[in-house]
């Protein structure tokens, strides 16, 4: 296990109060573009969550009144024309590890999405576990207005899950901006609150996560992603196992005994 409270990113800013981590990209004057180092930073600090000893919920936040605006046109795009397919690829790979390590990271993700959420931008609101809006937010799978096909980053795979096959086919072929209550009718957005208001209700939200059964919660993060590969009755036997597993904590003990005392349970993630 390892500590996460003491990390010093380079390329984005992060905070770790009471088992909860603030993650924000940091360049609000560009409206948060992603670089190939931030890029990579990213998916190293999702990658170690996964053994982090001090981080029970992650939410990343806005800044600056934005979420992400994705890939930087200037120092992502345009050096990527002309590279070598090798080249290519290793770089789709390693934004595709990203999401890979945000879904088995094993802590609950919350975007906290305002303003525009573009491209890569969008990626990271779709690959968090809950996702929050403001009204403002602009959310847009744009990658065929830049002469991509709309599967980057495991979008034909995770989108048609989450709003259904021909609303995401829709985003995926056009790459227009889904608006807030487009979202929120569709269920990409759990939620819309008023901007002033959006960091502190993803705050209530982890609270609320945070002072549940963590490990339990690891283990649902875990199956959501594991039973997409599965049919239904190999689904029933893995989640027959996890939640045997889950019955030998003392959280499960902790929630029996505040039953019986008409108590509400303190659990400890053990």
């Amino acid at each position: 296990m390892s500590a996460m409270a003491g990390r010093k990113p380079q390329h984005f800013l992060w905070e770790v109060t009471g088992r909860i981590a603030v993650l924000r990209l940091n360049r609000p004057e560009r409206k948060n573009p992603l670089t190939f180092e931030s890029y990579a930073e990213l998916r190293d600090l999702f990658r170690d969550l996964a053994t982090a000893s001090d981080v029970d919920v992650v939410i990343f936040g806005s800044n600056g009144g934005n979420f992400c605006s994705g890939g930087d046109v200037h120092e992502i795009i345009g050096p990527l024309i002309g590279r070598p397919m090798k080249d290519l690829l290793a770089f789709t790979r390693m934004t595709g590890d990203l999401v890979k390590a945000m879904i088995t990271c094993g802590k609950p993700i919350i975007a906290a999405v305002d303003g525009v959420a573009m491209g890569a931008g969008a990626i990271l609101a779709m690959a968090s576990d809950l996702r929050l809006a403001s009204r403002e937010a602009k959310c847009a799978f744009l990658f065929s207005r830049v002469g991509l096909a709309g599967c980057d980053m495991g979008a034909c795979a995770m989108l048609p899950r989450i709003i259904g096959q021909g609303r995401a086919a829709e985003l995926l072929f056009t790459g227009r901006v889904m608006t807030a209550d487009e979202g929120a009718a569709w269920g990409f957005w759990n939620a819309l609150h008023p901007a002033e208001n959006l960091e502190a209700e993803a705050m209530v939200l982890a609270k609320r996560l945070a002072s549940g059964p963590v490990f339990a919660h690891s283990v649902t993060k875990t199956q959501m992603m594991q039973e997409w590969a599965m049919g239904l009755e190999q689904a029933i036997e893995a989640e027959a196992q996890a939640q045997a597993i889950c019955m030998q904590t003392k959280d499960f003990e902790r929630a029996y005994l505040a039953f019986v005392a008409k108590e509400k349970p303190v659990f400890a993630g053990d």
